[in-house]
């Protein structure tokens, strides 16, 4: 039996057999790296049927502008809502009271409706034995241009 040190050819071929090993090591490091890469590629693709990562990017850049649109929007509509709204006059305070203090009951009104910006209408009833007379007066910024009763400034108040 030759040893490797006595025959050139012994050396080499021990050589290569350690080079072969050590390859063989670094293609199943290389497999397992490609594998995981591989798995992590799925998960970003997912099922979109698109292989290529121009076309991704693309596509969730035309999403966002497309949900920009939608936000910017639906802020614009907002906007009008919360105007409108605040137009709307929604506020109502209502207050019954004895007109005449030494007779008959609780049966004069005023209620008063109104806006967040105190614009609206305040209504009194005034009832006496024969009749009930109405009076509407318009309020801007809770006040009258015709003079207001203190029942109809209570009324505009327990209204805001």
């Amino acid at each position: 039996m030759e040893d490797w040190t006595t025959n050139p050819m012994n050396a080499v071929t021990a050589a290569v057999g350690l080079i072969v090993i050590i390859l063989f090591i670094w293609i199943a490091l290389l497999g397992s790296k490609l594998k995981r890469l591989r798995k992590q590629y799925t998960d970003v693709m997912g099922n979109t049927g698109i292989t290529n990562f121009e076309d991704v990017i693309v596509q969730m850049k035309e999403g966002l502008n497309e949900q920009a649109q939608t936000i910017q929007r639906l802020q614009t509509q907002l906007s009008a809502v919360e105007q409108a709204l605040s137009q709307q006059k929604g506020r109502v305070g209502a207050l019954r009271y004895n007109a005449f203090a030494e007779k008959g009951s609780d049966l004069s009104f005023s209620i008063a409706i109104v806006n967040e910006n105190n614009d609206g209408a305040v209504l009194s009833g005034i009832h006496s034995r024969e009749n009930t007379y109405v009076y509407a007066k318009p309020i801007e910024k809770g006040e009258s241009a015709y003079p207001l009763t203190p029942e109809e400034r209570k009324a505009i108040q327990t209204a805001k």
